[in-house]
């Protein structure tokens, strides 16, 4: 859906730092109430909050290039024919972007200055066009290509166009912000030039020309050794090998999730422009007819790449996907490959295997590509050493494009993919758009299929298999130093208890410290003043509105060790006349975490609306706050009723 940042109301942010609610201050549970039977309504944005349905719409980004790539302007809203499933669609809204001028690229608006001690999650953009982001993926790419990728990068920021907002994000086992948005190219370039780190632990040859060698079952066959022993040294390869594919696909992933939860409230279309040596989605069976069993190394992560790409749609985000390696040839005739394919009766075997690997394999990546960008609407860039003009390829096309909505005539959301074709009334032109969309329950998620075979587990306590669960997603929005999700746009003010020299033995109530964590702490109230219309309410048979979210406080040292956390779920039970007088100003609530007081610690602060897996979160440093002088709090405004509990309940509770 189209989604313009909805600003809190003003009295939210003069009043947030007093917000003073505690579950003290709410009734009794009694036993859950039945499931919604209307769609959710929601609070809308006004003074007074009040509740609205929502309505199914598809947005569609359409980037129309002549036969020189040069984007077509001045096109009108008739010139398209969009229809679904083959069934014509009626657009309800048409609107043009084009590039902006330097003048215009310039014009931000600007960010609420807040006194010290006060912290948000929105990040104001452009008014109009495309916003950019570069994502240098060190996970999935050996270090020699990464050198190249730095290379090309510089070469196309020393041309850059003025004004161009890019950001850049880099990714290792989780994603981080290496540089925010910003017009500067100087600054581009210093991050652009800067090493990610070590080089991948999950990649066979992660620093890149090592050709291939000789396995040990290799060497153990070319002595003459037992068949089967050599036959289980080549499955345990295997399998080690799809292990760590299977990690680097989920990582993949939690950093694609990631990025459509952090770009979620900046209007309009986001181009995603990713490096990377490989792009790992899939693993098919063995091809190369040596293994026991070919299967052993198989897992789908189709669920888990279809939930991305949704993710990705609902938030604008087109994927530019560019393979850093650029003109690719087999390694078998790399001058650094020194596996034995002179041995008599099995070297041409073994070339052949390889010759058939790496074709598959670079086959099923450029498919993923290939996938990934149709998915989004973007363009997938391989088998070039081109990529400065991949680059400026992607960021011209992602910043002149057209934008159709419409709502399905087919209503049901019954999980299956629905199909999307844009016509133009005209010929010699190139269309590049999504071609289609999962017709998801936002409230069910995917559905099951029948019959379907489990994924591969891996052994890694910080990856899970299938869809991301809430408790998946939230993990990954907490993990520190990862960019902050803006799904729930939210203020929290944070103050120390007490004078700067006081400190407690013991941490607040409710807190959870780690085994080896002790005092002295310093305690701080966390002030939260959520938006409204980003949580999900739902009126129920009891005639009341309801909602269920939970907030989080997880507290990280610098190493990103997790030293404390504290989490309540909270649900909301109210008539409608009540629930509007209460949220008038933002949901309000307050909790107490403790962190020791010698050193620097974080504090990542979330809120998370469990019907739709949405989240908005922000993150402190200890150092921000842990000099300022506690405020004055006048007395707890009202608040919708709600029951606290320290750990998710398992069967949910609402107050009378």
């Amino acid at each position: 859906m189209l989604r313009l940042f909805k600003c809190l109301p003003g009295p939210v942010f003069s009043a947030l730092a007093f917000a003073t609610v505690t579950a003290a201050q709410t009734q009794q549970p009694t036993p859950a109430a039945q499931q919604p039977a209307s769609p959710a309504q929601q609070p809308s944005q006004s003074s007074v909050a009040t509740l609205r349905a929502g309505t199914q719409l598809v947005v569609v980004d359409v980037v129309v290039t002549d036969k020189n790539q040069k984007p077509v302007h001045d096109l009108k809203a008739s010139d398209f024919t969009v229809t679904e499933e083959n069934v014509p669609q009626v657009v309800k809204h048409f609107e043009e972007h084009t590039a902006l001028t330097p003048a215009d690229a310039t014009k931000f608006p600007s960010m609420p200055k807040f006194p010290p001690g006060i912290f948000t999650n929105y990040t104001p953009q452009p008014v109009n066009g495309a916003v950019n982001l570069l994502l240098l993926d060190a996970l999935n790419t050996p270090v020699k290509d990464q050198s190249f990728v730095r290379q090309q990068l510089l070469a196309y920021l020393n041309t850059t166009p003025p004004g161009t907002r890019i950001a850049i994000f880099g990714l290792t086992t989780q994603l981080t912000i290496l540089q925010g948005f910003t017009s500067d190219p100087e600054v581009l370039k210093i991050v652009a030039s800067r090493k990610l780190g070590k080089s991948s632990p999950l990649l066979q040859d992660s620093v890149g020309g090592g050709g291939i060698q000789n396995s040990t079952a290799d060497d153990l066959e070319d002595m003459g050794a037992d068949a089967t022993t050599v036959a289980n040294l080549r499955q345990f390869d295997a399998q080690l090998q799809s292990f760590q594919l299977q990690l680097r696909v989920k990582y993949t992933l939690d950093a694609m999730n990631q990025l459509a939860r952090y770009l979620s409230s900046i209007p309009g279309r986001k181009n995603l422009i990713w490096f990377s040596g490989s792009f790992p989605i899939s693993v098919l069976p063995d091809s190369t007819s040596t293994l026991p069993d070919p299967f052993a190394v198989v897992a789908d992560y189709e669920k888990e790449f279809r939930e991305t790409v949704n993710l990705l749609a609902r938030s604008q985000v087109a994927v530019y996907p560019i393979d850093a390696r650029g003109l690719t040839t087999a390694p078998v005739f790399d001058a650094s490959t020194s596996r034995n394919y002179a041995s008599p009766g099995r070297g041409t075997a073994r070339m052949t295997q390889d010759l058939n690997k790496f074709s598959t394999d670079t086959n099923a990546e450029h498919a993923t590509m290939s996938q990934m960008a149709e998915a989004t609407g973007g363009h997938a860039f391989y088998n070039t050493n081109g990529l400065t003009q991949a680059v400026a390829t992607a960021i011209n096309d992602g910043s002149n494009f057209y934008t159709l909505t419409y709502t399905p005539a087919n209503p049901a959301r019954d999980g299956k993919f629905r199909k999307i074709k844009v016509q133009l009334a005209r010929s010699g032109v190139n269309l590049a758009y999504r071609h289609g969309y999962y017709a998801d329950d936002p409230d069910k998620g995917p559905p099951v299929t029948q019959g379907q075979a489990p994924q591969t587990k891996v052994a890694d306590s910080a990856v899970t298999a299938g869809t991301p669960s809430p408790l998946q997603t939230m993990r990954v929005a907490m993990m520190r130093g990862s960019p902050t999700p803006s799904e729930i746009v939210m203020k929290v003010a944070v103050f120390p208890v007490g004078p700067s020299t006081q400190t407690e033995d013991n941490p607040a109530p409710g807190n959870i410290l780690s085994e080896k964590m002790h005092g002295p702490f310093r305690r701080y109230n966390v002030n939260y003043a959520i938006e409204p219309s980003d949580i999900t309410f739902r009126r129920d048979p009891d005639g009341k509105v309801h909602a269920a979210f939970e907030l989080a406080i997880f507290v990280f040292d610098p190493a990103g060790i997790l030293v404390n956390r504290l989490v309540t779920e909270l649900h909301i039970a109210s008539p409608l006349d009540e629930l509007k007088k209460n949220v008038a100003h933002g949901i309000q609530y307050t909790q107490q975490i403790s962190a020791p007081a010698k050193g620097e610690y974080f504090f990542r602060i979330a809120v998370h609306d469990l019907p739709r897996n949405r989240l908005g979160a922000v993150e402190v440093a200890t150092s921000e706050v842990k000099n300022l002088q506690p405020p004055t709090a006048p007395p707890p405004s009202p608040t919708p009723s709600a029951v606290q509990t320290p750990e998710p309940a398992s069967t949910p509770t609402v107050p009378k």
